[in-house]
């Protein structure tokens, strides 16, 4: 209840924030925050039950919060379709023949590419917009 207590939360606290930055877990820090509340309750006189119960309130619904925001906000594009990390995304390119397969060979950025619709629509030559790469494809489709 004294000291020693609010010494042993900040440890803890200062345990996960250093866990954090080694293993970029974010939730290591809603835990910190946790341990945070738990020093606090220590230092005001509560009891050890009390401050593991503070502790795993406050974590655990700091936690909870994130998750709950993280989902409601939705899943980014991968990288293969955002065009923040992907500099292809919205670029054209011209299509001159289609194979048999579906696919096409196009010379883009100096190189050779291999190019796939992502929509099923006819092998029609022309011109396409690159809306992903997945590997050495470019995804397309009509511009």
């Amino acid at each position: 209840m004294g000291i020693a207590d609010t010494t042993f939360w900040w440890l803890l606290a200062g345990a996960c924030i250093v866990l954090e930055l080694v293993t970029g877990t974010f939730y290591l820090l809603m835990l910190a925050l946790g341990f945070v509340a738990a020093a606090l309750a220590a230092y005001l006189g509560l009891a050890l039950p009390g401050q593991i119960a503070t502790a795993a309130i406050a974590g655990g619904g700091a936690v909870a919060i994130w998750y709950a925001v993280r989902s409601a906000r939705g899943r980014k594009d991968r990288a293969s379709g955002n065009p923040d990390l992907n500099l292809d995304i919205g670029e054209t390119l011209t299509v001159d023949r289609w194979n048999p397969d579906g696919t096409a060979s196009v010379h883009y950025r100096g190189a050779r590419w291999t190019v796939v619709q992502r929509a099923a629509q006819p092998p029609v030559a022309g011109t396409y917009r690159v809306v992903g790469v997945v590997g050495n494809r470019l995804m397309v489709d009509k511009a």
